[in-house]
Order: structure tokens, then sequence, then C-alpha cells
């Protein structure tokens, strides 16, 4: 099963690289970036990238505030229709 943390906790698939290119200024990647979509909204901008481990297809939500904190969230590709059907709800009620 994918464990979302192994890219923030070092916890690198099994034959995977520790350390990779493309990005983050030659810190660690433990994940393919497949694709990538940035979204500038006031004073956020959010990252959505989907990602590719040993351990399977992964998304990362990040958002960085006009005062550079940054906050992140994963979830397993699997889970992408449920979130897109709340997020698709919660939009109705706008």
């Amino acid at each position: 099963m994918f464990d979302p943390m192994a890219e923030l906790t070092g916890g690198a698939p099994q034959g995977a690289p520790a350390f990779g290119g493309g990005g983050g200024g030659g810190g660690r990647q433990y994940a393919d970036e497949i694709h990538s979509v940035t979204i500038h909204a006031r004073q956020r901008t959010f990252y959505i990238d989907l990602k590719q481990s040993g351990n399977g297809k992964f998304l990362k939500i990040s958002e960085k505030s006009r005062g550079g904190r940054k906050t992140t969230i994963m979830f397993d590709s699997e889970d992408l229709d449920p979130i897109i059907a709340a997020l698709q709800e919660m939009k109705t009620k706008l």
C-alpha cells in the first residue's frame, strides 16, 4: 500500500534513489513528478502535483501563503474521485 508520508520521513521505497534531480535545489526526492499545476489565488499559491513512487501514484497539494508558510496534504490517487465529489458538493453550497 502507498505510504504518503514516506516522501516526508525519508522512507524511500526499496530500490528508489535516495537523491534525485529535478527541483528543490538538489534536495531529497523519493517520487517522480508526473504532472504539476500551480494556482495563484488572492494571497496564496496552491501547487497540485501528481507523483509516482515505488508504492504507486499519489497526489500532493501544497499551499503557500503570502507570509511564506507552507502546508501540504498527500493522498493516494485511488482517493481522487471521492475528493472531487466532495469538492463538487461543497461548490453547490456556495
